[in-house]
């Protein structure tokens, strides 16, 4: 029992930011990302002995935390949480109020565009253009076909352009 608490241990350190980051990218919010992500860790702890041998950890832990967060999704909709444009305490050699500002907007213009994509789209352009996952490993965690990563990431980034450019 010790030995599977300390192969956990490091499990969830090797990949709790790349989670919690898949998590945020898909429900746009902090709050909601953080509960995915402790859901996901979870999850996988309870369901570590079902993880059949020819399995990849990585892209069965991120297949958890996509259907995690398509629960989470579908249970209730929530709204990203905005905040301020400039920190109140400003380092002097950080980027300036403007930059900051137009960062954030960036993100955030990008956040709710990817909220208003179709849910079977939003996971495959997270995985690949955030997470940077291959085709390959894509199409292993959303359990489907290559080919049908490939057209939802294409359709996705469509959709995103669309999104975006009715925002200017």
């Amino acid at each position: 029992m010790n030995d599977d608490l300390t192969a956990f241990g490091e499990l969830v350190r090797e990949y709790q930011d790349r989670i919690y980051n898949l998590c945020r990218y898909m429900l746009g919010n902090p709050e909601d990302a953080q509960d995915a992500a402790q859901d996901t860790f979870l999850k996988a702890f309870k369901g570590l002995r079902d993880l059949r041998p020819e399995s990849s950890l990585y892209t069965w832990l991120y297949r958890i935390a996509v259907n995690t967060c398509l629960d989470y999704k579908r249970k209730a909709s929530r709204t990203p949480l905005t905040t301020e444009c400039i920190p109140k305490d400003r380092p002097s050699d950080d980027p300036s109020p403007e930059t900051n500002c137009e960062t954030r907007e960036i993100s955030e213009a990008v956040q709710s565009a990817l909220q208003k994509l179709p849910k079977k789209l939003r996971p495959a352009i997270v995985l690949r253009e955030i997470d940077g996952l291959s085709y390959e490993e894509i199409a292993e965690v959303l359990n489907t076909s290559v080919g049908t990563v490939k057209s939802r990431i294409s359709r996705a980034r469509e959709e995103l352009r669309r999104i975006l450019l009715k925002r200017v």
